[in-house]
């Protein structure tokens, strides 16, 4: 029996041939990247890799319906998380690793004759590193490189959207929405009241960067609120940051 995969986006699910049948000029390939660490007692590890993977992915089907092509690859899972240690459940790369993983993906999509790729993180403590990626890879390969972490680009609609804080922090408000949207089996509502810190130092101003671990932050490795969150916020989330994302990455200005 013959398989239409005419709608399918994820690499993954393809074959090596369907893979290059797309290799057009202008097909997007979008690249979730993310992290494994601590989100306090009432988040699994994988929040990053989820969720990247879900406004990745949510992308990926927008592009395509408003006419664009789009693959969206497995996701980068391991970040650089150093910072997140003290708590337990971690794992990070240190920043050479790090550039050579997502250099080592993104130049296998180039040498396969894609010219769009997208690196969309989801990991805060990947943000400069993902920045500084996009720009070397795109001296190195000829081919443009877009880095973005997407509540970044959705400080507006995110701020909108949530009661207690402006964006995401950190196994937050934000975040919990979310996953209980995609990946209910990974919250643990019973801890979700012991989550909210009773210690909590808020980050360096915007502008401002220096590093700090989050034991020096938090005592629960939580910054923000979980108590607000809801399943029908998270999908609102996800639902804005993919439209955002799609949008821009849909506009041929930004490939030129």
């Amino acid at each position: 029996m013959m398989t239409d995969q005419a709608g399918e986006v994820a690499w993954a699910r393809l074959t090596a041939a369907e893979i290059q049948g797309r290799a057009a000029a202008a097909t997007v390939v979008v690249i979730p990247v993310a992290s494994i660490e601590q989100h306090g007692p009432h988040l699994a590890t994988g929040v990053d890799m989820w969720l990247a993977s879900a406004v990745a992915e949510r992308t990926a089907r927008k592009l395509v319906a408003a006419g664009t092509p789009a693959l969206v690859t497995p996701c980068v899972w391991s970040g650089l998380a150093e910072h997140h240690m003290p708590f337990g459940g971690t794992i990070t790369l240190d920043v050479d690793s790090f550039a050579a993983v997502v250099g080592g993906v993104a130049r296998s999509v180039a040498r396969h004759g894609f010219r769009r790729i997208a690196l969309v993180n989801g990991h805060g403590g990947n943000t400069e590193a993902i920045a500084t990626a996009a720009i070397e890879l795109t001296r190195s390969l000829g081919v443009p490189v877009v880095g973005v972490t997407y509540w970044q680009a959705n400080a507006d609609t995110f701020g909108a959207i949530l009661e207690t804080q402006p964006n995401v922090m950190h196994a937050c408000e934000a975040e919990t929405s979310m996953m209980m949207a995609v990946q209910a089996d990974c919250v643990r509502p019973e801890n979700i009241a012991r989550a909210v810190p009773k210690r909590a130092t808020p980050p360096a101003p915007p502008g401002f960067k220096r590093h700090r671990g989050f034991a020096e932050m938090t005592d629960t490795g939580v910054l923000g609120d979980p108590r607000a969150a809801s399943a029908e916020k998270g999908e609102r989330l996800l639902e804005a940051a993919s439209t955002r994302l799609a949008e821009e990455l849909a506009r041929p200005e930004l490939w030129a």
